[in-house]
């Protein structure tokens, strides 16, 4: 059913691959929707306990596909599904399942929300990571929100200001990224996953969503309202 992306399942995992590769997986309107309707997909399946993003081709993703944008007539529509104005960010937070990302190519600009709206992101160590933005007049909005949830603000702005590459190494003293790509290591972690629990998993992760909107003298309330209903459906 999807233009942009491949979906698998496989046990407990929703394998997402992103499926653009002659255009280095930058993400069109149509593309975003294609993720957001497989997240609802991953969502609402109770067998699902991982979701795992992977991309065909060299890169990643080299973010925003700025001529469709720009002009949605340039867009190839997927009439299969539902098309909506949600941005790429909105999306990975409305996604309710641990999810991991692997990057085996280098990640540009957008391509930065995929990766911080991950749990989990491992990359090869010859990965490189790019915010180009400033040289071409725009700024790195999206992904500066995206950048405070990993590491301080000062420092988020300061990768924001940055044009050149930079490597694993510092994606990975910054928080971006978790470690690198280990075959033994990988396998260990989707499989600790077997036992856990799909509907306190799910509660645990709309709880952390929907935390931050909640007054500080209420939240203690709500948790344990949250606690409690998940006692009740299980």
């Amino acid at each position: 059913m999807y233009k942009f992306i491949k979906v698998e399942k496989i046990e407990h995992q929703f394998i997402l691959t992103l499926a653009r590769p002659e255009k280095r997986n930058a993400f069109t309107p149509t593309m975003v929707n294609e993720i957001h309707h497989a997240f609802e997909e991953a969502n609402d399946d109770d067998k699902i306990k991982l979701v795992i993003i992977k991309a065909e081709g060299p890169i990643f993703c080299a973010g925003m596909d700025l001529k469709t944008f720009e002009n949605p007539e340039l867009d190839v529509k997927n009439p299969a599904i539902q098309n909506e104005n949600i941005s790429l960010g909105e999306v990975f937070d409305q996604l309710l399942k641990p999810s991991i990302a692997l990057v085996e190519g280098n990640v540009i600009a957008g391509g930065f929300l995929i990766i911080l709206g991950c749990t989990y992101v491992f990359c090869n160590q010859n990965v490189q990571f790019k915010l180009p933005e400033l040289e071409i007049g725009l700024f790195p909005f999206q992904v500066m929100a995206s950048l405070l949830k990993v590491m301080p603000e000062k420092k988020a702005l300061q990768l924001c200001l940055e044009t050149n590459y930079f490597d694993a190494i510092k994606a990975e003293e910054n928080g971006i990224v978790d470690g690198f790509i280990d075959e033994n290591d990988l396998n260990q972690l989707i499989n600790s996953y077997d036992n856990k629990s799909t509907k306190a998993i799910k509660s645990g992760i709309e709880s952390l969503r929907y935390l931050p909107s909640i007054p500080d003298q209420n939240r203690y309330q709500y948790l344990k309202n949250m606690l409690e209903k998940l006692k009740e459906n299980n």
